[in-house]
């Protein structure tokens, strides 16, 4: 609950039935990676760079809610592993996707990508190389 001059304004549970679409329906729950609300963002001017017009870990984790309560699931379940790739480096997020093209890795080299994707706080994109790795293994699809 905030409370301002005269008024008091109570904060309302997202609603993934009601509230979509965010932006246009629950703007207050969209922002920046750098904190801007969307009400305040503008594409002119000097103030904007390429990077805040990212979605963010939470918009996308609201997403995959949204997905899920309408019988999505599998929507949900990729808006879910977007949201902890969001805050990696671009130039990490190059190197998993090359890492799982066929014949590009060795089992070794996948296992050491879970591992640090787990330690990045990315466990469902560490399961998913895992499940990557069970796959290519028993396709005949792992580096040599």
């Amino acid at each position: 609950m905030l409370t301002e001059h005269f008024y008091t304004v109570f904060r309302v549970a997202f609603d993934p039935h009601r509230d979509y679409p965010l932006g246009s329906k629950r703007p207050d729950l969209v922002a920046t990676p750098g904190g801007i609300p969307l009400a305040e963002l503008t594409l002119q001017g000097d103030g904007v760079q390429a990077t805040e017009l990212r979605a963010t870990p939470a918009t996308l984790r609201l997403q995959a809610e949204v997905a899920d309560a309408t019988g999505r699931s599998q929507l949900a379940d990729n808006l879910l592993r977007a949201a902890e790739l969001a805050p990696l480096p671009d130039d990490t997020i190059l190197a998993i996707y090359t890492a799982l093209r066929p014949r590009r890795s060795s089992a070794v080299e996948l296992e050491s990508w879970a591992d640090r994707l787990e330690s990045l706080g990315a466990p469902l994109n560490a399961e998913l190389v895992r499940d990557a790795l069970r796959v290519y293994a028993a396709r005949g699809m792992l580096a040599t």
